[in-house]
């Protein structure tokens, strides 16, 4: 596909009005040097910056007209002044993120999303341990919170949230984990796979489409939020009301907004896997290794 200017720039502009949108807060706090204990993690865990989401990339395939900023930066190439992705470097230096990930994306997509954990990964990461992830108070103390653990079945099935259980919580899981099952063991109803989308595109940066990119973010940040909101930390000072998944009124709003989720991650997992099928597609591979 080839764009002119007249054609790209618009769109990039109202990508870059977006972007700015959603990452106000942050830029705000990063020049006073304030914190966000909820809303932090997408950029610090994910080590993203504004900046870098603000950056338009129209993704493998499309060809830009006069785009000499894009000329500049990695992964491009240009030539008798149409700028595109290189597809070809980026398969040989990324292609097995490529292939990680559509098979990742793809196992994930083939299960049925899986409802009853309630969140208790946040729960498991500070059971029976004095110490804390976060500086923040524990909602029911710490009593209350070993309470919520040893009253429930943990069955978590994300590994990089698995990794963080403390030393007591990690044989109270139903599943023993580790990088090599990851994708054996994702399901579609795990908040923190739905984060993870972000995480994938700025790994396949910029060959997949920026848009995707920030759909993804957008999902992010409210999962973000029902992730602790869910937890055993009282996050009230940051406008969050507890979802109080002792409850079963706490357990059914979980379950409900997992779901919804869950439904919108489906749409960005097969996106996602489009854009990997381009990648290969536009650097000559028949089908991932």
């Amino acid at each position: 596909m080839f764009l002119t200017q007249e054609e790209w720039r618009p769109r990039a502009e109202a990508f870059e009005r977006r972007a700015d949108s959603l990452t106000a807060d942050r830029r705000k706090r990063t020049a006073v040097g304030e914190t966000h204990a909820v809303d932090d993690f997408l950029y610090d865990y994910y080590s993203t910056r504004p900046a870098q989401l603000r950056r338009w990339h129209p993704g493998v395939g499309v060809s830009l007209e006069g785009a000499s900023e894009h000329a500049g930066w990695r992964w491009y190439r240009s030539d008798a002044g149409v700028t595109s992705v290189d597809a070809v470097a980026f398969w040989e230096a990324r292609g097995g993120t490529v292939d990680f990930v559509t098979g990742l994306v793809a196992a994930t997509l083939s299960r049925r999303a899986a409802l009853g954990c309630f969140g208790l990964h946040e729960w498991a990461m500070v059971y029976a341990d004095p110490d804390t992830r976060h500086d923040l108070p524990l909602r029911l103390g710490a009593a209350g919170t070993d309470h919520v653990v040893e009253s429930h079945d943990i069955v978590c099935t994300h590994f990089d949230a698995y990794r963080f259980f403390t030393e007591d919580a990690v044989p109270r899981n139903a599943h023993a984990l580790d990088r090599s099952t990851q994708p054996a063991m994702e399901q579609p109803g795990c908040l923190h796979a739905n984060m993870d989308l972000y995480k994938w595109c700025v790994k396949l940066s910029p060959a997949v489409p920026s848009e995707l990119t920030l759909d993804c973010f957008e999902l992010a940040v409210e999962v973000r939020r029902l992730d602790m909101a869910a937890s055993p930390y009282d996050v009230r000072a940051f406008g969050l009301e507890p979802v109080r998944i002792e409850r079963p009124e706490g357990k059914s709003e979980y379950a409900a907004r997992q779901r919804e989720f869950s439904a919108r991650g489906e749409v960005l997992r097969r996106r996602l896997l489009e854009a990997c099928d381009a990648i290969r597609r536009e650097a000559g591979v028949v089908a991932a290794a």
